[in-house]
């Protein structure tokens, strides 16, 4: 694995996880962590469990050792990372967004698929798609029971940037993280509409909007956040702090949506909802455990009904906790190995692949032409 921060420890947890509560195919063994400082990526090797450690990821594809790459570094360094590795033969997963431009998308792309003609997958980090609530939607919609997708509302709501002095973060420069709020979570609530909904987007109009314009360089750094000295020097903010943008869909359904990390009081709202032709569904991973659904064939009067998304026949849950005991952030995670462990067993593709990736990329290029040219209607 390349990295060792946030997204670190989430992907090493999962990697330690999975083996012991899934039957996989393959034995997973963390063999090393790579990361610049020495002294840091060692304590955090030690920390999180990996057996080994690099200062240079070169190494890790150079090792006969290594069958996988964990890419949990900002978006600049994903396609060199990621080429690198196929082409060297080794599997790879990588943290989305899958790049900071189209172009390096599109790279990628093509070199995930001519290491897929030699036996060698690729995925793109959509956890989210691993939530049981969100997979369970994926599933009623596939089975028709929503009807035609006439609305799909989408939004991302946190607040840890409304304290004008949190510092600096690479989150906040975008030659690191290629935008703001729209591709660090704008991205997650685009590729769970297009996957769950069936069709991808194809056309969008777009505002964004950067409301504090520079911030402390330096501070006390807590979560993805925290708070810097009001008299120290200050640098750029160069992404946005929100995102919103309308935007229509292959299949004719229209939507909505929103990305910002200025909604006060909105820690981590990943929302969804899809009105079809016959019924409707809702989520929100502020209550992550339950899926929403109203049925038009029960009458005006049933309103929406709650789904525990626990139950043993619901995706993920059967090799979990008893009924209603609930799981959490970090299980999307371990699901997301699961399922890339199962497929590279299976000599399959896993999803998303780096196709799909490509295509949230071209939305949120599409979003930031369409928000720099007036909100002009843009096609993907």
């Amino acid at each position: 694995m390349v990295g060792y921060a946030f997204m670190g420890a989430a992907h090493s947890h999962a990697w330690r996880t999975a083996p012991r509560f899934f039957d996989l195919p393959l034995g997973i063994g963390m063999t090393a962590l790579a990361g610049r400082d020495s002294e840091r990526v060692t304590a955090a090797a030690a920390k999180l469990g990996w057996d080994s450690v690099e200062t240079d990821w070169r190494r890790l594809v150079e090792r006969d050792d290594i069958d996988l790459v964990d890419i949990c570094v900002p978006g600049n360094l994903h396609a060199e990372i990621a080429i690198a590795a196929l082409e060297a033969g080794k599997h790879v997963l990588c943290e989305k967004p899958l790049a900071n431009s189209v172009e390096e998308a599109e790279r990628m792309t093509e070199a995930a698929e001519a290491a897929k003609a030699n036996g060698v997958l690729a995925m793109c980090g959509f956890s989210y798609r691993r939530t049981p609530a969100l997979s369970l939607a994926k599933r009623l919609v596939d089975s028709g029971a929503l009807g035609e997708i006439r609305h799909v509302r989408a939004q991302y709501l946190q607040d840890w940037l409304t304290d004008e002095n949190a510092p600096l973060t690479w989150r906040l420069d975008k030659d690191k993280s290629g935008s703001g709020s729209l591709g660090d979570i704008g991205a997650h609530i685009i590729d769970a509409a297009q996957w769950i909904g069936g069709a991808d987007i194809t056309g969008v109009s777009a505002i964004l909007e950067t409301f504090v314009k520079e911030r402390p360089v330096g501070g006390d750094f807590v979560g993805l956040g925290g708070h810097g000295g009001t008299d120290g020097p200050k640098g750029p903010v160069t992404v946005d702090d929100a995102a919103v943008f309308t935007a229509r869909f292959g299949n004719n359904a229209i939507g909505v949506f929103e990305a910002t990390r200025f909604a006060l009081g909105r820690k981590n709202a990943m929302r969804l909802e899809l009105n079809g032709s016959k019924a409707s569904l809702a989520f929100d991973f502020e209550d992550m455990n339950s899926l929403w659904f109203y049925d038009s064939a029960d009458g005006p009067n049933s309103g929406f009904r709650k789904i525990q998304a626990t139950e043993p026949e619901h995706p993920y849950t059967g090799n979990w906790w008893p009924v209603g005991h609930g799981l959490g952030y970090e299980h999307g995670f371990t699901h997301q190995v699961v399922d890339l462990v199962n497929a590279i067993g299976a000599g399959e593709q896993p999803t998303p692949s780096f196709g799909d990736a490509l295509q949230v990329q071209k939305v949120l290029a599409a979003v930031e032409a369409s928000a720099a040219d007036e909100s002009r209607w843009t096609a993907v």
